[in-house]
């Protein structure tokens, strides 16, 4: 699990809390064995080894050491300092100068007790980072005040306006990575060589306090906490195979390609008085969640928990063994995808997600803007705090049911840095903050021939929240435009395209647009004006180098302009000021954004492995290549048996099923059929006789 190169290794976490028996310690790990198992990360609670006294009892853990090792198991050793009975997370912080002596003293005994064991793999310093917001507490704030005391005024002032400056989320940045390393410092200190792993938690909310790259550094592997019930109310439980998906491309983009990733807590069972949606997975839902985040590129993930610890909070709960310590469905489940990828060892160890060069990319600051800027009143979606990762989220969707692998990332674990372009695409849906940092950088990525496509209120602020739009819009040139005003319509209009001829659904807001050198692509009155003469006045336009020409046809006719189309340098800009992404997402609808979608990928389409030959709602498909095969790994969500056919230049024509939870089959014209709930993963060979 150390290197890029080894398969997947499935687990659960087992608990570890006095009063239970040698035996029981000892039932776990085999039953783990048994099922083909591997792996299981401990929580190493100080309370129950740090006697009043002050000496330290470690004899509890110890048995769940051995009985590992017996068994073959390797664990990750989860840090767990005192804390009180109620605390299910976990400390983020510490709380005084005081409690960071007492953690480090802890991790002293801990480290060099356990280090000694074989069955220790690796250690996990903090469990579930990321507190929501900044601590209020003496240690926390005597170190804010000292960070401000630090900083140096930025090049960029937002042109001497007045703005916010979002110190407490800048330093909340900084606070997560310091302690983070901190605590990985510690335990350097007394074992060098054990891999360091960090689970994330509730990622689509916590985002914004994460530097993925800054961890890199400093970690050896990267993990998340995917629990839904906890994590996914942004979504119905019909969508939560598509969030594992968003969260899983979220780590694998955090982890850059430098560190492996892996998915250190999905929801093992059912949760009864904790958790804010009160679930149990079915064994359908279990095996969609491994298989997604393996088609991500994880290298193992671990359940929460196997066996459940009977007092306190979550009592009895989360389990994948059942209380006569026999395996649930649920784990009989995640035992046959353990068992599949030891079956074919070699393929899954050198397998690596497919790129489709299609990005999806949030920043942190629009998450920060947007939650300073909420007051009560109106809910709507597109406003509210989650409103810009959700207009992410519907256009991950919309190429989901296409068949395409999007990634999922921060703006700035993006690769900036390439010479071309040509096959990349940046959609910025909704991110209502561009920092400016990013200006150049942005521009440099379509001159090289990159495609941007830009909807809803992106670039509406900066990072200070100062409002970009009216005078020197740094995007004026890229966009060939600018914004002449955002309107409130209603929280579902119709929004109409003429090249192509769509009708979009949007959201809220529609924004019109004073354009200089880029074409119309739709107005608000498309009727008015006959779609091929609008091309041709701009042609014309542009030739005479008069390319307002168009804009004051349109004005005339009493239209607004609300979709534009930009060449610049080797590359161009799509540009729909409007909520459209949203839209589909409301009306669980994506067919129009899909249309779009296909006529504006249609250059990059044609290089993927495979893709649906039409649109699969509800279907989702992972790609993986290792060596001269494809690995596709399918999920039916619909309610329905689906039949797909897959676009696949270059593939052989006879795939192999290696594995399906519901007897899903292949025709004799390689068409799919899949059952609802079903998961499908198939190997399909590279044609190489024509390279």
């Amino acid at each position: 699990m150390d290197s890029l190169l080894t398969a997947p290794e499935i687990g659960a976490e087992i608990f570890i809390e006095p009063g239970q028996t040698d035996q029981e310690i000892d039932t776990w790990f085999r039953r783990m064995k048994d099922l083909g198992l591997s792996v299981t990360r401990i929580r190493m609670f100080e309370n129950y080894m740090h006697l009043e006294d002050g000496s330290w009892d470690f004899s509890l853990f110890d048995k769940a050491f051995l009985a590992a090792e017996k068994y073959g198991i390797a664990i990750y050793a989860n840090l767990f300092p005192a804390t009180t009975f109620d605390d299910v997370g976990g400390f983020k912080f510490p709380k005084t100068e005081e409690n960071l002596h007492q953690i480090a003293d802890y991790i002293k005994h801990l480290v060099t007790h356990f280090s000694t064991f074989p069955a220790l793999y690796g250690w996990v310093p903090i469990n579930e980072p990321g507190s929501g917001e900044l601590p209020d507490d003496i240690f926390t704030q005597e170190r804010f005040v000292a960070w401000k005391a630090q900083q140096i005024p930025a090049e960029y002032s937002s042109k001497g306006y007045t703005h916010f400056n979002f110190e407490e989320q800048r330093f909340l940045l900084k606070y997560n990575s310091w302690f983070l390393k901190w605590l990985i410092d510690e335990i350097r200190r007394y074992d060098s060589d054990r891999p360091i792993h960090v689970n994330n938690h509730a990622i689509f909310k916590n985002a914004a306090e994460y530097d993925f790259p800054e961890w890199r550094t400093f970690l050896s592997s990267l993990g998340g906490s995917a629990h839904a019930s906890w994590h996914y109310g942004y979504f119905t439980r019909q969508k939560y195979a598509l969030a594992m998906s968003a969260n899983s491309e979220m780590l694998r983009s955090g982890a850059g390609g430098v560190i492996p990733w892996m998915m250190t807590e999905l929801q093992g069972g059912n949760n009864t008085y904790s958790g804010i949606s009160p679930m149990c997975p079915t064994r359908f839902e279990t095996a969609q969640w491994l298989w997604t985040t393996i088609g991500s590129g994880s290298k193992g993930s671990i359940f929460w928990c196997l066996n459940p610890r009977l007092s306190g909070f979550e009592a009895g709960e989360w389990a994948m063994l059942d209380f006569q310590d026999q395996p649930s469905d649920r784990l009989l489940a995640a035992s046959a995808v353990a068992n599949t990828i030891t079956a074919n060892h070699a393929l899954f160890a050198s397998a690596m997600p497919i790129d489709s060069g299609i990005h999806v990319v949030y920043t942190r600051e629009s998450m920060w803007i947007e939650q300073k800027l909420q007051i009560p009143g109106d809910l709507h979606e597109g406003r509210s705090i989650g409103g810009v990762i959700k207009s992410a989220l519907g256009y991950f969707e919309a190429l989901s049911d296409m068949g395409i692998h999007a990634s999922f990332k921060e703006m700035g674990e993006f690769d900036f840095d390439q010479n071309n372009y040509s096959k990349q695409v940046i959609i910025l849906a909704h991110q209502i903050s561009i920092p400016s940092k990013y200006w150049e950088k942005i521009h440099r990525f379509v001159s090289l021939g990159g495609k941007l496509i830009v909807e809803g209120l992106t670039g509406y602020y900066d990072e200070n929240a100062y409002c970009l739009l009216r005078a020197g819009f740094p995007f004026k040139e890229l966009f060939g435009g600018e914004i002449k005003e955002f309107k409130v319509v209603a929280p579902l209009f119709d929004l109409r395209l003429s090249r192509p001829d769509l009708k979009l659904k949007a959201h809220l807001w529609q924004g019109s647009l004073h354009l200089t050198t880029a074409k119309v692509l739709g107005t608000t009155v498309n009727e008015a004006i006959d779609s091929q003469n609008i091309y041709e006045n701009e042609v014309i336009a542009s030739l005479k180098g008069h390319e307002n020409e168009v804009i004051v046809s349109a004005n005339r006719s009493g239209n607004e302009v609300i979709a534009s189309w930009n060449a610049y340098g080797k590359g161009e800009v799509l540009w729909i000021p409007s909520l459209i992404g949203m839209g589909a997402r409301i009306t669980n609808d994506y067919t129009a954004l899909t249309d779009l979608l296909y006529q504006e990928l249609a250059p990059l389409l044609k290089h993927q492995p495979a893709l649906f030959d039409q649109l699969q709602q509800d279907v989702i498909m992972k790609t993986m290549r290792s060596g001269n095969s494809y690995l596709f790994i399918i999920i039916n969500k619909s309610t329905t048996i689906r039949w797909i056919k897959l676009k696949t230049p270059n593939l052989q024509k006879d795939p192999l099923i290696i594995y399906a939870d519901q007897n899903g089959r292949m025709s004799a014209q390689n068409e799919i059929e899949i059952h609802s709930e079903e998961t499908m993963v198939l190997k399909w060979d590279l044609d190489v006789s024509g390279f």
